[in-house]
């Protein structure tokens, strides 16, 4: 089955361009779906179960949000699918703490800026694969600096958002209730075993001859439903429990 994609971007020339780095950046089958203004993707996204992606509707797996549109603002759009099944990367050109900080917040899996040349931008988001998340080097460098300026007596201090694809906070999350894996769907369980021995996301997936977009979806499952943040804790709490 081909891999869904959305593209929210109002200006026909930068979403044909970001068209284009999505099927370059990914091997699988890709269907685009494009919209430019939020009331077409709000539409869309109600075709494919509506924020929660729910109804048995494939859902979008990769979702692209420009922040300033004709009709209102991606953040919009953002919070209303915190809960939807997808990955979701902001595309702007906004560099600045204002839209940076406030997008992650609100759910953003990446944020990647149109201005960087094309060979970048495939290569920032093919990291989705190897479970990293996708930020522009100019906003790798803004966050770096934003929490090595946010120190406090040799800790880092919580922004307030969590970061995707299983990499940790700015500071550890404490595990406080052991693994219970008998919540965990076999499936899940075969790729913690895998994380745990650390396989990439694209390697996992070969593995056990499904997408790697299906691959990072039970990964978030597994941290939701053990408390964790990051590949790291999860390693830790399946080792003590024997399952790995």
């Amino acid at each position: 089955m081909a891999v869904k994609v959305l593209i929210l971007e109002d200006n026909p020339v930068a979403r044909s361009f970001l068209c284009r780095v999505v099927r370059e950046s990914f091997s699988d089958s890709i269907v685009i779906t494009e919209a430019g203004d939020l009331e077409t993707a709000r539409k869309h996204i109600s075709l494919t179960g509506g924020a929660r992606g729910l109804h048995g509707v494939d859902p979008f797996k990769l979702i692209l949000v420009d922040l300033e549109l004709p009709d209102g603002n991606g953040m919009e759009l953002l919070a209303e699918l915190v809960h939807y099944p997808a990955t979701k990367i902001v595309t702007t050109l906004y560099s600045d703490d204002d839209h940076l900080f406030p997008a992650l917040q609100r759910g953003a899996d990446g944020y990647l800026l149109k201005e960087d040349r094309f060979e970048v931008l495939v290569e920032e988001l093919q990291k989705i694969v190897r479970g990293q998340p996708p930020l522009s080097p100019a906003i790798a460098r803004r966050l770096l600096t934003h929490f090595r300026g946010s120190q406090d007596g040799g800790g880092i201090v919580d922004s307030g958002f969590s970061t995707p694809f299983g990499y940790a906070n700015s500071r550890p999350v404490p595990i406080e209730k052991p693994l219970d894996h008998e919540r965990l769907t076999p499936r899940e369980n075969e790729v913690l075993t895998y994380l745990s021995k650390g396989f990439t996301i694209k390697e996992i997936a070969s593995l056990m001859g499904i997408k790697w977009f299906t691959v990072n979806d039970h990964i978030k499952s597994i941290y939701k439903k053990l408390n964790v943040s990051s590949r790291a804790e999860a390693a830790v709490l399946a080792s003590k429990q024997g399952l790995v």
